[in-house]
């Protein structure tokens, strides 16, 4: 079988390290998954998502000259999604955000988007500066630990 870009195998997890996970591949060889393309999150340890001896399907994103297989776990099942069906919202994350909610309906005057603009502005900071301070255990920075 012969190999190529794009192509979508299975094959079973030989070897993990701190920056990816060896994987072999039906036809004798062996590829390498790097830790971003182990899942569509962020990944601080491979282990979390793969374990040794395990079957995974990859996808084969480059063969170099010198036989160096570069494998991804999280493009195997990625289709494009267009932006009306993202599901930005579900993640509750500040900045997770999808920037045109809603149906569009006829164009409106500049006030009435201004406002509108305004009011989600607003919303999105309050959010961000919510997971702010939760991310600081709830302190304000503002003299209340301050000595002189």
């Amino acid at each position: 079988m012969q190999l190529e870009v794009g192509a979508i195998l299975e094959g079973r997890v030989t070897g993990i390290t701190n920056f990816g996970a060896f994987v072999a591949l039906p036809d004798g060889k062996t590829g390498m998954v790097h830790i971003s393309e182990i899942a569509p999150t962020f990944v601080k340890n491979i282990r979390d998502y793969v374990t040794e001896n395990q079957v995974v399907k990859v996808k084969v994103l480059a063969i170099n000259p010198d036989g160096k297989i570069s494998l991804s776990m999280k493009r195997v099942n990625s289709v494009p999604r267009s932006r009306k069906s993202t599901p930005y919202r579900s993640a509750g994350r500040p900045g997770s955000f999808e920037w045109q909610t809603g149906k569009r309906s006829e164009p409106k005057d500049f006030e009435d988007m201004m406002t509108k603009f305004k009011q989600t502005s607003e919303e999105k900071m309050s959010d961000l500066k919510r997971c702010m301070e939760s991310k600081r255990g709830g302190f304000s920075r503002r003299g209340s630990n301050q000595t002189k």
